[in-house]
């Protein structure tokens, strides 16, 4: 197990993992993209419509 999280192999391959979620963090971007529509975002206060319909689920 040492010798594995010493091979070369696995050490490329985690640092891909900190190069991307470095990236990831760098890049994120500071507010929602254009495109998306005010519709498309679910309110977490809001009640549904008719609750007796949802009790089966």
């Amino acid at each position: 197990m040492v010798a594995f999280l010493k091979s070369d192999l696995f050490l490329r391959f985690f640092g891909g993992f900190i190069l991307g979620s470095v990236g990831m963090f760098a890049l994120h971007p500071s507010e929602p993209p254009a495109l998306v529509s005010p519709a498309m975002a679910a309110s977490g206060d809001a009640a549904p419509a008719d609750s007796q319909s949802n009790a089966a689920l």
